[in-house]
């Protein structure tokens, strides 16, 4: 995944947070590449991850 842009804070973030979206991004990498690896469609991989990003944007904006 060598085309994804990071966003940056005006403040550096600690060290705690980089450690925790690291882990985060490699435990969601983990989970596409076993779902794709059983054959799971892309599509539904993609509609599976928007959703969830759908419902976490609607809850921190409520």
């Amino acid at each position: 995944m060598t085309n994804i842009t990071r966003l940056h804070h005006a403040l550096p973030p600690s060290p705690a947070i980089v450690k925790a979206i690291n882990e985060m991004d490699e435990s969601l990498r983990k989970a596409i590449d076993d779902a794709k690896a059983a054959g799971m469609p892309q599509g539904l991989i993609v509609a599976l991850l928007h959703g969830q990003a759908h419902s976490e944007t609607a809850r921190m904006v409520e």
